[in-house]
């Protein structure tokens, strides 16, 4: 008797569920445990774990205040829904590659993951401080209304962090590093699974 095969839409319930609880716990962990600002190093001064809270952009970009963060959780929430009904359209096609599905997934799961911090994060955590580490589910409620909460993130690969030389055009004297963006696993997972459809399944979506 022949070995019996994973089904595709069991793989890519895989894939987004186990991204999904990463994402999740590590946020969670980092929130309970971390002051704000707070760094860690991992791997010396090459990978840290440096706790911060933004808006809703990725990466750690601002984008318009309380009315932008609510029209960006509103359109990260339509998109979602309209990549998951995409997935479940191509699901229906054997015709369908399996790494479009997988990075479909990847885009779908990373919008998920910041989108449960911006609607519920404010009404389950109390502010986290520079001296007070937040607590979940809190006596007095949370900080934020829903959608109104902040996205976590903690991943920091600070890979040259240095003084550009006097002499160096424009930038001469200051303190330059790369990468200096924070992000978390589910900026990850939309950065990697959109790259990888452009990059190598491009030619799928042209002919459609």
């Amino acid at each position: 008797m022949g070995k019996s095969r994973i089904s595709r839409g069991k793989i890519t319930a895989i894939i987004i569920s186990t991204i999904l609880i990463l994402d999740q716990f590590s946020k969670i962990w980092i929130k309970t445990h971390f002051t704000l600002h707070q760094s860690v190093p991992v791997l010396g001064r090459w990978f840290q774990l440096f706790f911060v809270e933004n808006e809703g952009m990725a990466f750690g970009m601002v984008f318009g205040g309380e009315a932008g963060k609510l029209i960006l959780s509103l359109f990260r929430i339509g998109l979602s829904i309209f990549i998951m009904w995409y997935i479940v359209r191509l699901l229906k096609k054997p015709e369908t590659p399996m790494g479009v599905l997988v990075g479909l997934s990847l885009v779908f799961v990373g919008a998920v993951g910041n989108i449960i911090d911006c609607a519920f994060y404010g009404l389950i955590f109390n502010e986290s401080g520079v001296t007070q580490v937040a607590q979940m589910f809190p006596p007095e409620g949370g900080y934020g209304t829903f959608l109104h909460g902040k996205v976590v993130d903690m991943l920091y690969f600070p890979l040259i962090d240095t003084v550009l030389p006097e002499n160096f055009p424009i930038w001469g004297g200051r303190r330059f590093v790369f990468f200096q963006f924070i992000f978390n696993i589910a900026d990850s997972a939309i950065t990697c699974g959109a790259l990888y459809l452009l990059i190598f399944k491009y030619k799928f979506f042209s002919k459609k």
